[in-house]
Protein backbone atom coordinates (compact mmCIF):
# COMPACT_ATOMS: atom_id res chain seq x y z
CA UNK A 1 0.00 0.00 0.00
CA UNK A 2 0.98 3.49 -0.73
CA UNK A 3 1.07 5.80 2.04
CA UNK A 4 -0.30 9.00 0.66
CA UNK A 5 2.51 11.77 1.14
CA UNK A 6 1.67 14.21 3.92
CA UNK A 7 0.93 17.61 2.98
CA UNK A 8 3.74 20.06 3.87
CA UNK A 9 3.09 22.57 6.96
CA UNK A 10 0.87 25.50 6.30
CA UNK A 11 2.35 28.84 8.07
CA UNK A 12 -0.63 30.36 9.99
CA UNK A 13 -0.47 34.11 9.05
CA UNK A 14 -3.30 35.17 11.32
CA UNK A 15 -0.95 34.02 14.42
CA UNK A 16 1.88 35.33 12.83
CA UNK A 17 0.00 38.77 12.66
CA UNK A 18 -1.65 38.21 16.12
CA UNK A 19 2.25 37.92 17.37
CA UNK A 20 3.56 41.00 15.34
CA UNK A 21 1.09 43.02 16.87
CA UNK A 22 1.35 41.81 19.82
CA UNK A 23 5.37 42.89 20.43
CA UNK A 24 4.27 46.40 18.81
CA UNK A 25 1.73 46.62 21.25
CA UNK A 26 3.92 45.78 23.93
CA UNK A 27 6.96 47.76 22.19
CA UNK A 28 5.11 51.12 22.26
CA UNK A 29 3.82 50.53 25.85
CA UNK A 30 7.30 50.20 26.73
CA UNK A 31 8.29 53.06 25.02
CA UNK A 32 5.71 55.10 26.54
CA UNK A 33 6.60 54.29 30.17
CA UNK A 34 9.71 56.54 30.33
CA UNK A 35 7.36 60.18 28.94
CA UNK A 36 4.59 58.84 31.46
CA UNK A 37 7.36 58.38 34.79
CA UNK A 38 8.58 62.07 33.34
CA UNK A 39 5.31 63.72 33.75
CA UNK A 40 4.50 61.93 37.24
CA UNK A 41 7.73 63.41 38.52
CA UNK A 42 7.06 67.18 36.89
CA UNK A 43 3.43 67.08 37.78
CA UNK A 44 4.77 65.78 41.90
CA UNK A 45 7.79 68.70 41.40
CA UNK A 46 5.59 71.29 40.31
CA UNK A 47 3.44 71.07 43.31
CA UNK A 48 6.19 70.91 45.95
CA UNK A 49 7.34 73.88 44.34
CA UNK A 50 3.77 75.96 44.29
CA UNK A 51 3.89 74.96 48.15
CA UNK A 52 7.52 76.48 48.19
CA UNK A 53 6.73 79.43 46.30
CA UNK A 54 3.68 80.11 49.00
CA UNK A 55 5.79 79.76 52.23
CA UNK A 56 8.05 82.40 50.44
CA UNK A 57 5.52 85.14 49.79
CA UNK A 58 4.07 84.63 53.02
CA UNK A 59 7.70 85.21 54.43
CA UNK A 60 8.34 88.08 52.54
CA UNK A 61 4.67 89.61 53.49
CA UNK A 62 6.53 89.34 57.01
CA UNK A 63 9.38 91.03 56.28
CA UNK A 64 8.00 94.17 54.53
CA UNK A 65 5.59 94.60 57.40
CA UNK A 66 8.60 94.61 59.88
CA UNK A 67 10.58 96.38 57.62
CA UNK A 68 7.63 99.03 57.43
CA UNK A 69 7.50 98.46 61.37
CA UNK A 70 10.82 99.27 61.57
CA UNK A 71 11.06 102.57 59.52
CA UNK A 72 9.50 104.34 62.68
CA UNK A 73 11.98 105.98 64.80
CA UNK A 74 10.06 105.16 67.99
CA UNK A 75 10.13 101.52 66.81
CA UNK A 76 13.93 101.30 66.29
CA UNK A 77 14.67 103.11 69.80
CA UNK A 78 12.30 100.43 71.24
CA UNK A 79 14.41 97.34 69.60
CA UNK A 80 17.69 98.88 70.99
CA UNK A 81 16.53 99.54 74.46
CA UNK A 82 15.01 96.11 73.96
CA UNK A 83 18.63 94.83 73.46
CA UNK A 84 20.69 96.82 76.36
CA UNK A 85 21.64 99.82 74.09
CA UNK A 86 21.98 103.31 75.17
CA UNK A 87 21.47 106.97 73.76
CA UNK A 88 24.41 109.38 73.06
CA UNK A 89 24.86 111.23 76.57
CA UNK A 90 23.73 108.49 78.75
CA UNK A 91 24.46 106.39 81.19
CA UNK A 92 23.88 102.52 81.30
CA UNK A 93 23.23 100.79 84.75
CA UNK A 94 23.91 97.06 85.63
CA UNK A 95 21.07 96.01 88.69
CA UNK A 96 21.98 92.76 90.06
CA UNK A 97 20.02 90.96 93.10
CA UNK A 98 16.26 91.51 91.77
CA UNK A 99 14.31 88.97 93.05
CA UNK A 100 12.37 87.40 90.16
Amino acid sequence: MASSPTPPPQIRWDRIARLALLFVLAGLVWLAIGPAASLVTTWREAGERTERVAELEAANERLAARRDELRDPAALEREARAMGMVGPGERGFVIEGLPD
